[in-house]
């Protein structure tokens, strides 16, 4: 009787890696779906360009970002849900003055959630290995850089045209999530 339960706990946990590895094909898909969802979302929102020009930031995205770095996919899994994160608590501030749909904010919200949540049991198991890598100084340097464009909206009490600005600058960084997502490969 042992012997056949301990024959089951063993072939779960086979299956059970197996089946987080193969994950990762679907993880991929799942993602790349949801950011374009998340872009035709952002998209969907009326801005003002040209009354904002004099408005424009240049807020230093972190050149791990910008480079066609190699992560592991380890790390672009930290660095996505770090950005997917940050996003999400952006888009739970104040932008009454911005005129945008709640529905779609929401809607948009509900995806960065959904995204999240599919990034957490393996961010947990990496977490768990406490290996340090290099997701974790690109981290620091997203952090600093939202930090920026929070401080930015501040300083603009959350105006139309800073969230101008901020909606441009979140498109932009759907731009590397898809980047990121590429890397989770099995």
């Amino acid at each position: 009787m042992t012997y056949r339960c301990l024959l089951q706990m063993v072939l779960l946990l086979c299956l059970s890696t197996t089946a987080l590895s193969r994950s990762y094909s679907l993880l991929r898909f799942q993602q790349r779906r949801s950011s374009v969802v998340c872009q035709n979302l952002l998209r969907q929102l009326p801005s003002t360009p040209q009354h904002c020009l004099q408005f424009r930031m240049d807020f230093q995205v972190p050149e791990e970002m910008k480079q066609a770095q190699q992560f592991q996919k380890e790390d672009a899994v930290l660095v996505m849900y770090e950005m997917l994160q940050q996003i999400f608590n952006i888009l739970t501030r104040d932008f009454s003055s911005t005129g945008w749909s709640d529905t779609i904010i929401e809607h948009l919200l509900e995806q960065l959630y959904g995204q999240m949540n599919r990034l957490e049991p393996i961010l947990k198991e990496i977490m768990q290995k406490q290996n340090s890598t290099m997701g974790d100084t690109t981290v620091l340097h997203l952090q600093k850089y939202y930090f920026n464009l929070v401080q930015y909206l501040k300083s603009k009490e959350y105006n139309r045209c800073a969230w101008t600005v901020v909606q441009v600058q979140i498109l932009r960084n759907f731009s590397f999530l898809r980047r990121l997502t590429g890397y989770l490969r099995d």
